[in-house]
């Protein structure tokens, strides 16, 4: 039938896109993809202005779903004071140079480029001590009334395990910038043992082991997404009954097809995002509304 015709074609596509190496990421070092880089900010409407029915709805929704999936995109970090990189004020926008360190030809091939990068992290300038907020913590809930089978993120804060989640049920799919990694070898470790070298004279630290070049484990522009990532996010999609998808747009690929994955496999959708997503008509519910106000509410935040 049609929904095990669109099932097969969306994951076929899947695993060929990381099969072949064109899963390339699109949020670069950065919590938003390319699909929450606003030019302009969102005028996010409040719960008390959407139709208490709805939030009602999406509520049922989640008080009844066993498995829920959550994939989460960088309008949930907007409240924690992590703002995007191309609006007005964005640091793309004041430092036009620092995009460079996003693209991983630049950063490889151009010393200062990675001397400037690390720079901004070791005085702190990329939101090194943001805290998770209201929507962060709401998810937790779902953890809580054990229902949380997998929270997939496109951020690379980590503002979800900071907030409680267990670091075994979250899919990185963009990385992370608490951590550092070498390019040549499997050196992984916490960002903050390299800043200590850079605040203490190291200007373009390179790997203790190898002597590689290191920089944050995020998933930069240029650099494909790593397949095992995207395989538990298709499994994760295939078993949940609930897919929850909160601020993200939906158009950056191929993550955003967890959604009519999902769908296609007999799970409600849930959409709380600050605009349209391609994916509403897919919807149970939509919620476009402030994700620190409507989420405690959905995932009964006040109760657990």
């Amino acid at each position: 039938d049609h929904s095990r015709r669109m099932f097969q074609y969306i994951s076929v596509n899947m695993n060929q896109a990381a099969d072949v190496g064109r899963a390339r990421a699109w949020s670069g070092d950065y919590p938003q993809g390319m699909d929450d880089a606003h030019e302009d900010p969102v005028d996010y409407a409040s719960a008390h202005d959407l139709d208490a029915t709805l939030i009602e709805r999406a509520r049922d929704v989640v008080d009844g779903a066993d498995r829920v999936v959550v994939l989460t995109g960088a309008g949930i970090s907007t409240d924690s004071g992590i703002p995007d990189f191309r609006g007005p004020n964005g640091l793309w926008t004041k430092n036009p140079a620092a995009e460079k360190a996003s693209n991983i030809d630049h950063y490889v091939s151009d010393p200062e480029v990675r001397r400037s990068n690390w720079r901004l992290r070791a005085e702190g300038a990329l939101w090194a001590n943001v805290e998770p907020n209201l929507g962060h913590h709401a998810l937790v809930a779902l953890q809580h009334r054990d229902i949380l089978h997998t929270l997939i993120t496109q951020n690379v804060d980590e503002l979800h395990q900071r907030a409680g989640i267990e670091a075994d049920r979250v899919v990185e799919i963009h990385g992370t910038t608490r951590k550092a990694a070498c390019l040549e070898c499997e050196y992984r470790d916490d960002m903050e043992i390299v800043l200590d070298r850079v605040r203490a004279g190291e200007d373009d630290p390179h790997c203790t082991f190898c002597g590689g070049i290191l920089k944050s484990a995020t998933i930069s522009f240029g650099q494909n997404l790593v397949y095992e990532d995207l395989q538990r996010a298709q499994e994760a999609a295939h078993a949940c009954d609930l897919l929850l998808a909160v601020g993200s747009t939906l158009s950056v690929y191929p993550i955003a097809q967890v959604v009519p994955m999902a769908a296609a496999s007999g799970a409600q959708v849930v959409i709380v995002n600050g605009e349209p997503t391609p994916f509403d008509g897919l919807a149970e519910v939509v919620l476009n509304a402030s994700i620190s106000d409507v989420l405690p509410r959905i995932c009964r935040y006040d109760e657990v």
